[in-house]
């Protein structure tokens, strides 16, 4: 997350060259595409150094977030907008956020789950495709 930081400061503050080599940097020491321009909340964590995790340029991730390796957040072929990842959510290892969808507040999304469509606050998401498992968790419970 150091090197996020730093590339997402220099992003910021609009130094023009230096993002794209924390990118890079990114990169080839962590095997995941965590961009500059990414807006990340305070307190995410990548589970496993963040091994694998794509995310796209224009997505959205919340404060206190748990982000499991493997996972994909980013957007559908067609589609110009992509996830908006809500505060306090776990998304466990292998999951794929797709499209141009939101993910409401302390919400789990179950590992290998494929989410396309928007999940309300305060739920547990499993299954290929995503389906609401279950309403008003704690998402505490569940890592």
């Amino acid at each position: 997350m150091k090197l996020y930081h730093i590339g997402n400061y220099l992003h910021r503050h609009k130094i023009p060259l230096l993002p794209k080599v924390f990118n890079i940097l990114i990169r080839l020491i962590h095997n995941s595409a965590i961009f500059s321009e990414t807006s990340i909340g305070t307190n995410t964590v990548f589970a496993y150094g963040g091994i694998g995790v794509v995310i796209h340029k224009r997505s959205t991730i919340g404060k206190n977030c748990v982000i499991g390796s493997n996972v994909t957040i980013g957007g559908k072929s067609k589609s110009i907008n992509v996830p908006v990842i809500g505060d306090n959510c776990f998304i466990a290892t292998g999951a794929k956020i797709l499209g141009e969808i939101t993910i409401g507040n302390n919400c789990v999304i179950g590992a290998n789950c494929v989410v396309v469509k928007n999940v309300p606050d305060n739920s547990l998401v499993a299954g290929v495709p995503g389906k609401i498992i279950k309403s008003d968790i704690d998402p505490k419970d569940y890592y």
